[in-house]
């Protein structure tokens, strides 16, 4: 089998799961992973066959995806600003948003310096590795209640070079914060995805991604912000800074809930236009 008639082919698979242009994409990144050709390079050598064992490799790969597999599962790695890190079914997969709710932080690093961040809810370490690599002054905490998570975010510490602490913590158990030192900035894209929204949601996620990550009570949809807080009033400097990513439906909430600890917030819009992000700063004097 040629280059050109396997990504043809598996491609064409694909369309049964995804739309054309999607298909097309997914194809093309398990064609470049296995033959570690890149798609320009396999134009041109269109007529090349893939090997014994490349085509064993096709075959797995292709039947995991049409089993609803997400490909980065399948491949072990999602890219996140721009470079790769390790993942599996133990963390989420990065999404376009979060490397926005980074690029604030960094962006805001350089009129306010952030000397000791926590960030709750690791994953895979894309969001601590990622500011730590952009701003290595900075000291990061990292805190997941999932060992296996954490794992992978040591993992990908280790690929990009760079030292961030990692605590295996139940952060929604107030008990696990007496040893938790003072920070002045915390980030988080913690579980805001209520129950009742699994319905609305891909199998792709409902059948692979970690529901510990993702989903909330219906009956509390705001616990860790609301958690976020408590561990602020006893655990964030002054004037210091709190960065969130939220449930688009429950923007103005999640506003009105540091308003009325005395936060100045900022709420803001992803690329798509949904309420994603929001900023509170604690301002005493």
């Amino acid at each position: 089998m040629t280059l050109e008639l396997a990504n043809l082919q598996l491609k064409y698979q694909l369309e049964i799961l995804y739309e054309k242009r999607e298909a097309s994409q997914i194809a093309n990144m398990v064609m470049e992973y296995i033959t570690g050709i890149k798609r320009i390079d396999r134009i041109v050598e269109k007529d090349t066959k893939l090997s014994h064992e490349q085509r064993n490799q096709l075959d797995l790969k292709t039947n995991r995806l049409l089993n609803c597999e997400p490909v980065q599962y399948v491949l072990g790695e999602a890219w996140f600003a721009n470079k790769p890190f390790q993942v599996n079914p133990s963390v989420l997969i990065p999404r376009p948003e979060t490397e926005e709710l980074v690029d604030w932080i960094v962006k805001d690093n350089t009129e306010k310096e952030f000397n000791k961040l926590l960030d709750i809810g690791t994953g895979s370490g894309c969001i601590p590795i990622t500011l730590k690599t952009l701003i290595p002054n900075t000291s990061i905490m990292s805190i997941d209640i999932s060992s296996e998570a954490l794992t992978i975010a040591q993992n990908n510490a280790i690929d990009h070079e760079v030292n961030i602490e990692l605590k295996q913590i139940d952060f929604l158990d107030e008990s696990n914060w007496h040893d938790l030192p003072l920070f002045d900035c915390i980030v988080s894209n913690p579980p805001y995805i209520k129950d009742s929204e699994r319905s609305n949601m891909s199998k792709h996620v409902i059948k692979y991604e970690p529901s510990i990550a993702l989903f909330v009570s219906d009956d509390d949809p705001l616990i860790f912000y609301r958690k976020i807080i408590l561990l602020a009033n006893s655990h964030l400097s002054k004037n210091g800074r709190i960065y969130l990513e939220i449930n688009q439906t429950h923007g103005e909430e999640v506003v009105t809930l540091f308003q009325n600890q005395g936060y100045e917030t900022i709420l803001r819009k992803d690329l798509m236009g949904n309420d994603r992000m929001v900023k509170a700063e604690r301002l005493i004097d």
